[in-house]
C-alpha cells in the first residue's frame, strides 16, 4: 500500500493511442522525447519536445503518439494546488474557500499547452527525474520538503508561460467586500488580549449560536474593531474561525467516538445538511465517507489516492464517466474489518 502524498511524477514512453480518461488530480506534462496529439472536450492539442501541458482536475484527456512519445507527467493533489495557491494569494484572499472559486476564473482554460522552449526544458529535466525517483519512496515524509521545493522550483519556470486572468481583476469584479486587516496579517506581532479572550471563548462552547454582537462584548470593543484585529492575528474573522474549529472537531467525534454524521454535527453546532456541505469542502470528502473509512480502520487514503492514480472512462459521444475508481476504493474498504451490525454508519 502506498502512503499518501499531494504530488508525485512519473516518467513513461508511449506508441499506443491513450483513451480519454478523466482524474481528479492537476497534472503538468512534459514532453522528453518524441511528440503526441492530446484530446479531449478541449478539442486537439499537439504537444512536441520543449511544450508542457497544463491539465486542471477532471479534464476528459486522451493522448495519440506519434511514433514514440516519453513524457514526465507531474500530479498534484487538487487541494494540495489550492492551498498553495491560497498562500501565494493570502494577502487578498478571504479563505480556502474563496481561493478555489478564485483560482477556477483565473486559471480559465482547462487545458494550456505551453511552448517553454528546449533550453527551459533541459533545465527542468533534473529535477523532473529527481521526482520522479522520490515518487518511489516507501516514506514520502521523509522526501516531503525536497519534492515540494523541487516542484516549486519547476512552478517557478513554467509560471511566466501561464495564461491567467490577474486575481485583483476577477476579486474586482465578484463585489466582495474585503476587509483592510486581509493583507495585514501580523505573523510576528503578539495576539491582543481582547482577541485571546475571544478565542478561548470560541474554543469553549463551540456549538454556540455566536453573534459578532456578543464576541465585541467579551472583546469590550465595537464588532466592526473586532473583526479587524482578530483578522490581523489568524487570519480570518472569528465566524470563518468558527468554522473551522467545527469541521476539526466533527473529524474528531467521526474518528474517536464513532457518532452518526447527525449526532457529530448536532454536537459542534451544525444541522446536518450544513455540515455536510461545509465539513466536504474543507476536508475533501463527505463526513459519511469519512465516517466510513475511519470506522473500518481503511486508511482514508485509499479512497483519495485511488482518484488521483487511476483514470476514469469517458465517453465522448454519451458525456458518461464509468468511474472504475469508486469500485476499486470501495472493495478495498469492504476486504476492512466490517462495522458491527446494527451500527448506523450514516
Amino acid at each position: 500500500m502506498r502512503s499518501p502524498r499531494p504530488l508525485f511524477a512519473k516518467t513513461q514512453s508511449l506508441r499506443r493511442p491513450i483513451h480519454p480518461g478523466v482524474f481528479n488530480s492537476v497534472k503538468l506534462i512534459a514532453v522528453r522525447h518524441g511528440s503526441a496529439i492530446l484530446s479531449g472536450d478541449f478539442g486537439q492539442q499537439p504537444l512536441n519536445v520543449g511544450e508542457v501541458a497544463l491539465l486542471g482536475a477532471n479534464v476528459p484527456c486522451g493522448a495519440e503518439p506519434e511514433g514514440q512519445v516519453t513524457t514526465t507527467t507531474v500530479h498534484l493533489d487538487p487541494d494540495y494546488a489550492i492551498d498553495s495557491f491560497y498562500w501565494q494569494h493570502t494577502g487578498v484572499l478571504l479563505d480556502r474557500f474563496e481561493a478555489q472559486d478564485v483560482a477556477a476564473t483565473v486559471f480559465t482554460e482547462p487545458v494550456q499547452v505551453l511552448h517553454i522552449g528546449e533550453h527551459q526544458l533541459e533545465q527542468l529535466g533534473p529535477w523532473l527525474d529527481e521526482l520522479v525517483e522520490l515518487s518511489g519512496t516507501k516514506n514520502p515524509s521523509e522526501s516531503f520538503a525536497r519534492m515540494q521545493a523541487l516542484w516549486f522550483l519547476i512552478a517557478d519556470v513554467i509560471r511566466p508561460f501561464l495564461k491567467t486572468v490577474p486575481v485583483a481583476e476577477v476579486l474586482a469584479q465578484s463585489g466582495t467586500r474585503r476587509p483592510r486587516a486581509l493583507g495585514n496579517r501580523r505573523l510576528a506581532a503578539p495576539v491582543r488580549v481582547e482577541v485571546l479572550r475571544v478565542r478561548d471563548a470560541l474554543h469553549s462552547d463551540i456549538a454556540r449560536r455566536w453573534l459578532l454582537d456578543d464576541l465585541a462584548e467579551i472583546a469590550h470593543l465595537s464588532p466592526k474593531q473586532l473583526a479587524r484585529v482578530f483578522s490581523l492575528a489568524y487570519g480570518r474573522t472569528p465566524h470563518r474561525y468558527l468554522v473551522r474549529l467545527r469541521a476539526e472537531a466533527m473529524a474528531r467525534l467521526l474518528r474517536e467516538e464513532n457518532l452518526t454524521v447527525e449526532s457529530a454535527a448536532r454536537r459542534v453546532g451544525w444541522a446536518r445538511n450544513h455540515a455536510t456541505e461545509i465539513f466536504t469542502r474543507l476536508v475533501g470528502v463527505t463526513p459519511g465517507h469519512y465516517r466510513l473509512y475511519t470506522d473500518s480502520r481503511a486508511p482514508l487514503w485509499e479512497a483519495v489516492r485511488t482518484y488521483l492514480v487511476r483514470p476514469v472512462r469517458h465517453n465522448p459521444r454519451t458525456g458518461t464517466k464509468h468511474d472504475h475508481a469508486k469500485r476499486t476504493t470501495t472493495g478495498r474498504a469492504a476486504a476492512s474489518p466490517r462495522p458491527a451490525r446494527g451500527r448506523s454508519r450514516r
